[in-house]
């Protein structure tokens, strides 16, 4: 006893007719007729130059995600790449002087 072949007769699906390309103008015009909004990118001020990846290898494995502000990640960001150290190590360094102030 052999299977039927499931994709043996798909002549039901094929395309009625080729479509026509449309000019690209026309669908612009469309659009603008019809309401709707550009896709395109609009010139205005360029963005901040991305930063160079921090890649750096260390034994932490854990990941903490955090809400803050955009003052305090600026501030992180730029203590870790003065300091060149990942995040976790400024944080780990922090945690050691914020404890160290509270003992006192």
């Amino acid at each position: 006893m052999s299977r039927a072949n499931p994709f043996s007769d798909l002549d039901d699906f094929a395309p009625e007719s080729p479509s026509r390309p449309v000019a690209a103008e026309a669908i612009d015009q469309l659009a603008q007729a019809s309401g709707f909004p550009s896709r395109k990118a609009h010139e205005g001020p360029s963005p901040a130059p991305a930063r160079p990846p921090r890649r750096h290898t260390t034994g932490r494995n854990r990941q903490i995600n955090i809400k803050a502000t955009e003052e305090t990640i600026r501030a992180l960001y730029s203590i870790a790449d003065d300091m060149n150290l990942p995040l976790g190590a400024v944080l780990e360094q922090a945690l050691v002087a914020l404890n160290e102030k509270r003992k006192r």
